[in-house]
């Protein structure tokens, strides 16, 4: 059975949470003053992202158990080899990385969300389970089988003792 190694890098994950929170807090300072320092993430907020690092790594390895060869340990980059079947299409593998590193993003935020933004932390726990679902679904398809090629037979009526016509534009 063939595998794949799949990498999420933590650091590309922190970047996108701060961009996130970041851009909501400043898109709510008009009806909340406070939301920019409520909502972004700073250098001090660093031991609760671990945790939620940890729990998305945890939910993760959780998901892909059935084709879980190996993962890295909880506190590093995210790196995990699967294993998929002889049809898995390995094409495929740009776009699971992506829709798994969309994962991690709205797992972490979703759960920042629940201390800093209730409004939106719900939307964002959704959006993580559907991007695990689209990861899982990515590594479950399949590529169609290929169909064998066959040499076009030209087919002609059967005439009792007629010759054979070598001449196949006749």
């Amino acid at each position: 059975m063939p595998t794949i190694t799949l990498q999420v890098n933590k650091t590309t994950v922190w970047n996108e949470v701060a961009k996130t929170s970041g851009y909501t807090g400043d898109k709510m300072t008009d009806a909340d003053e406070n939301a920019y320092e409520r909502i972004l993430i700073t250098d001090e907020d660093q031991k609760s992202l671990q945790r939620f690092w940890e729990e998305a790594v945890a939910v993760a390895n959780d998901q892909l158990k059935e084709m879980l060869e190996a993962a890295s340990p909880m506190n590093s980059d995210y790196i995990v080899t699967l294993h998929v079947s002889n049809s898995y299409d390995q094409v495929l593998n740009a776009s699971v990385q992506t829709a798994l590193t969309s994962y991690f993003v709205s797992a972490i935020v979703g759960r920042w969300y629940k201390f800093s933004n209730k409004t939106e932390a719900d939307s964002y726990i959704s959006e993580a389970a559907n991007m695990m679902a689209d990861v899982l679904r990515k590594l479950y398809s399949r590529k169609r089988p290929p169909r064998p090629h066959r040499e076009k037979q030209i087919t002609r009526p059967v005439i009792p003792n007629a010759p054979i016509l070598t001449d196949t534009n006749n």
